[in-house]
């Protein structure tokens, strides 16, 4: 176990070694060609000029690698694990006209010295398609694409690529854009591409995703408003007393920020839902409300910020009647905290903040959160929406727990990043009572290096 964690500290080090042995790589065999020359005969030596790729040609790609430890698993003190999480992007895209292209891109997610199980998603995805689209259409005017393509929309806490998780999210659909001087508009149709680990990555047929999102940049002074309303269709699910059906429901909304005078800053969303699944009805809603203050002229600029988020729980697990806010697809990583036990369902969240400019354009954050369950009933969600807990007679009650977060972050050179940060969840009476009760520990450190 010390060696395997000697050696997930070391791997990060060592990537800036193996970038710029990347970049030396490329002239080495020019250097090979000098040393085997004849005497006098340098003038002999072939020295081949970089040759430009066309400019109908582009490639770009990303390489990540992130050790990731975890101590308290399910809130079990004997289950912990450490490993690596590594993934290759690699795209290319053809453009053989001005309003015309193809995007192809591939992944490759790993997860080194990690527990078997899960066995796909979100760890890993040998080799597989990640993005395939056409658009027609120039990007600054009206366009639309085709094929296998991401959505996010806003801050990603209801739409989101979830860049975060190793194997990141995709759609099969259509998205298109209309975009004019005041306002942007996009309207999609589309299937979430469900990652499986040991064959090609496919869509479920009967699982749509129906939306339409509004940008409005200068409705309001110093700030942006957007709109959107988003329509979920499922089927095969089956209702709270075991009816099967069809799931149907809507989501309308508001996202908002922007600037306030005396350098005061604010990001608000809310969100409702209603529909229904077979005879049983849906109706839930979500809100975050944020508000932020920088102590501008002072070293560091540090930025003071308090926020509440909340969402709707289900009362009744046997009335038939769904109360729990869907959460959709969120890119919800330290959304409401860095361990991501915690996620935008039956829930409400106070979360206070420290931000600091660091010399380099590097930056640091502390957090502290706290948590409790909307709805004692109910269960309590991570940030995939997974239930981790629940107590159906409501017996264990509401308090969740708190949070600690430390992260940093920063760039080594421009096109490599580095951060790194410690999230410890201190379970309250809930967790206490509904699982083994040990604190969680997660911490790590991510190196990305894009072209």
């Amino acid at each position: 176990m010390q060696t395997r964690t000697a050696l997930l500290a070391l791997v990060p080090l060592a990537m800036p070694c193996f970038v710029v042995a990347q970049t030396a790589g490329q002239t080495a065999p020019h250097a090979r060609q000098l040393a085997v020359a004849p005497s006098g005969d340098s003038a002999a030596v072939h020295r081949p000029r970089p040759t430009p790729l066309p400019a109908w040609l582009r490639f770009d790609g990303e390489l990540r690698i992130r050790p990731e430890t975890y101590d308290g698993g399910g809130f079990d003190a004997t289950k912990r694990d450490q490993y690596a999480l590594t993934r290759v992007l690699l795209g290319a895209r053809v453009r053989p006209g001005r309003l015309a292209s193809l995007y192809v891109q591939g992944m490759d997610a790993r997860a080194p010295y990690k527990l078997p199980n899960p066995a796909g998603a979100p760890f890993r995805d040998d080799i597989d398609l990640r993005q395939a689209y056409l658009q027609l259409g120039a990007n600054d005017s009206a366009w639309v694409r085709a094929g296998r393509l991401e959505l996010a929309f806003g801050d990603g806490r209801l739409v989101g690529a979830l860049p975060w998780a190793n194997t990141a999210r995709t759609f099969d659909g259509i998205l298109s854009s209309v975009v004019r001087p005041g306002y942007r508009v996009d309207l999609f149709a589309a299937s979430v591409v469900k990652v499986v680990q040991d064959r090609f990555d496919r869509s479920t047929p009967g699982n749509n995703f129906y939306g339409a999102y509004g940008v409005l940049p200068t409705l309001v002074p110093n700030g942006t408003v957007e709109p959107f309303a988003f329509w979920r269709r499922q089927s095969g699910l089956r209702t709270e007393l075991g009816a099967p059906g069809v799931m149907n429901f809507g989501t309308l909304g508001l996202h908002a920020f922007g600037k306030l005078p005396s350098h005061f800053d604010y990001d608000l969303q809310m969100a409702g839902q209603r529909g229904g699944l077979a005879d049983e009805s849906i109706s839930a809603w979500a809100g975050h409300w944020l508000l932020g203050y920088t102590l501008a002229g002072v070293t560091l600029t540090p930025r003071i910020s308090g926020e509440y988020n909340a969402a709707s729980g289900d009362a009744n697990p046997t009335d038939n009647r769904k109360g729990t806010f869907d959460q959709l697809y969120p890119t919800a990583h330290d959304k409401y905290g860095l361990t991501d036990l915690v996620g935008w369902q039956n829930m409400k969240h106070v979360r206070t903040a420290l931000d600091l400019a660091l010399p380099r354009k590097w930056a640091a954050s502390a957090r502290f959160s706290r948590y409790w369950l909307a709805d004692a009933r109910d269960a309590l969600y991570n940030g995939g929406g997974a239930a981790l807990a629940r107590d159906p007679t409501g017996a264990a009650g509401t308090d969740v727990g708190r949070e600690v977060d430390v992260v940093a972050w920063g760039k080594l050179r421009r096109d490599l990043g580095l951060s790194a940060g410690v999230g410890r969840l201190l379970p309250g009476h809930f967790l206490r009572v509904t699982t083994p009760g040990a604190s969680y520990t997660y911490t790590y450190t991510m190196l990305s290096w894009t072209f």
